[in-house]
């Protein structure tokens, strides 16, 4: 499914309401402005599954998103542009950053954005769900504090991924279009952790190398419902006071970050249509949770829905409908700040458990 706008051939008393509807339904509740008498480009878009892709190239533009009252809704996308001709200008409130060829940037269209395209531009962009990269409010806002450069690792991998992918979406298969979608949204978390880290550059280098062998340890044991603090600082021959303390530069707990690397990978494991025939709690104890109700728990905790229901909306066809937020029915509006992940991570004082069993353990 795709479509393709020009004003080209458009008389010049309606162009501009030509291209303004063009874009605001390419870029959904998107306010268009185009200067007098300069409104002139083309539009291309392609629907990979949930995610959309565009071309868009012409003259000067701007894009603005206004605040919205509420919670964000899941739907809400995340807009990943990145120029291959011409400047653009993002404002997410903090500035506005500079956009050339070769950059990435990133946009919550759930808070405030205005993006100015200047003259003679050509972007790629696709809009990514929030429900589809499951990363909280905090690491969104990392992301989008700035944009990612073409000499970075990951801004190698992104940029001509985003690109090819952008090119291409129109004779892309369902399978191999979904298979892309992965891997970009993939790229996408990584980039979040990459900036969490770069957060904790005041941790001597001894101690960031250590946690990063004890993250690849915990990743390569992920499956394992054995896993507990004991075996993991013993691995390591330091103290399970002193593993606390390093993780704690990552803004997180030992047991909040080995659950939330499970619940990721359960979270893809169920999003893979190859694996459609297999149970959730079979899926739930490939990565070591024991306790097929603490994993739906955790799961909702994370992610605002079941698994079911996200196995359900990452599997549907475009035109589904997806799993209603916490926020658009009655009662209580979910809580943003960590307190439910909290509740269920946090071991009562001196607790010691296996990562994957019920209250008091990791998973």
């Amino acid at each position: 499914m795709g479509a393709f706008y020009t004003t080209e051939a458009v008389p010049e008393h309606r162009r501009t309401a030509y291209w303004q509807d063009a874009v605001s339904g390419t870029f959904p509740a998107a306010e268009v402005s185009v200067p007098r008498g300069e409104c002139a480009g083309t539009l291309r878009s392609s629907e990979l599954g949930r995610v959309r892709a565009a071309a868009v190239r012409g003259g000067r533009m701007r894009l603005r998103w206004p605040a919205r009252p509420g919670l964000p809704h899941p739907e809400q996308p995340l807009l990943v542009v990145t120029p291959v001709q011409g400047l653009l200008v993002a404002d997410q409130g903090d500035g506005g950053a500079h956009l050339t060829p070769g950059t990435t940037g990133f946009c919550d269209l759930a808070r405030p954005v205005r993006i100015d395209f200047l003259h003679g531009y050509h972007v790629k962009c696709l809009l990514v769900p929030r429900r589809l990269l499951g990363l909280a409010e905090g690491e969104l806002r990392r992301l989008t504090a700035a944009p990612v450069h073409p000499d970075t690792p990951s801004g190698t991998l992104l940029w001509p991924l985003l690109t090819r992918m952008v090119d291409t979406a129109p004779t892309l298969t369902r399978g191999t279009g979904e298979t892309l979608v992965r891997h970009v949204v993939d790229l996408v978390s990584v980039l979040a952790e990459e900036r969490l880290h770069s957060e904790a550059a005041d941790v001597p280098d001894t101690a960031r190398d250590l946690l990063a062998r004890i993250q690849e340890h915990i990743d390569h044991r992920l499956g394992d419902p054995d896993l507990t603090l004991q075996s993991i600082a013993r691995a390591h021959r330091i103290s399970v006071r002193y593993l606390h303390r390093l993780f704690e530069h990552e803004d997180t707990t030992v047991s909040r970050w080995v659950q939330r690397r499970r619940l990721q990978e359960c979270r893809r494991e169920l999003a893979r249509r190859q694996a459609a025939g297999r149970t959730i709690s079979a899926v739930a104890r490939q990565w070591g949770f024991t306790s097929p109700a603490h994993f739906s728990r955790a799961f909702r905790a994370r992610y605002d829905m079941s698994p079911a229901e996200w196995r359900r909306f990452a599997l549907a066809g475009p035109g589904a409908t997806a799993p209603a937020h916490p926020a658009d029915g009655p009662g209580p509006a979910p809580r943003t700040d960590g307190w439910a992940a909290r509740s269920l991570l946090a071991p009562p004082s001196g607790a010691r458990g296996r990562l994957g069993g019920p209250v008091g353990t990791f998973a």
